[in-house]
């Protein structure tokens, strides 16, 4: 059998070779060509441009992001990328959701139970730019949404820090404060 009858039958082999073959790919891309799911797609990355988090942990993590200061929050389907600029406002459960309302142009309702998994990820993007990002996965391992570190002082983090000092020191903060990297071969 040939390498490409082996990615024919096989997606997960051909979104490796798509991400082989473009290493800084777009993951949502690669997973629609590849036929598997975004989250199958972010695990082939090597394990230090991702860190897992338990999704039990999904308002400690809100609430972290909540101290950043201005984020890019996007929201990426098939039918849409949807990117909105602001600070994420701590949000409260009720009603069956996580409620986010405040001073942001960011806000509405989270069905925070749907949430599976969320990883912290760290990569290179087509610009050649570093890429910091705190995403958020469903139960199908699709993005429900995604929030990018902007290049903005946040007020728990001194001045003069670059976004990947950020997301470094956050990430830091995270371990520290008992988010521990969980190692999953399941997508």
């Amino acid at each position: 059998m040939t390498t490409a009858d082996t990615i024919a039958r096989d997606p997960m082999e051909h979104a490796r070779s798509l991400l082989a073959a473009k290493p800084d790919g777009l993951i949502e891309a690669v997973a629609r060509e590849a036929k598997v799911s975004t989250r199958a797609v972010l695990e082939l990355l090597p394990a230090g441009q991702r860190q897992l988090v338990a999704p039990e942990r999904f308002e400690d993590v809100w609430k972290e992001l909540a101290t950043w200061g201005t984020v890019l929050f996007l929201m990426h389907t098939p039918d849409i990328v949807l990117e909105c600029e602001g600070s994420l406002p701590v949000g409260s459960f009720g009603h069956g959701y996580y409620n986010i309302h405040g001073d942001s142009p960011i806000g509405g309702h989270i069905k925070a139970e749907n949430c599976q998994a969320i990883y912290l990820v760290d990569r290179s993007t087509a610009q050649g730019r570093r890429a910091c990002s705190v995403q958020f996965f469903n139960g199908s391992g699709e993005v429900m949404f995604k929030s990018n570190v902007k290049e903005k002082p946040s007020p728990k983090i001194r001045d003069g820090m670059s976004a990947t000092e950020r997301m470094e020191f956050v990430t830091d903060n995270l371990t520290l404060a008992g988010f521990q990297r969980l190692e999953t071969s399941r997508p």
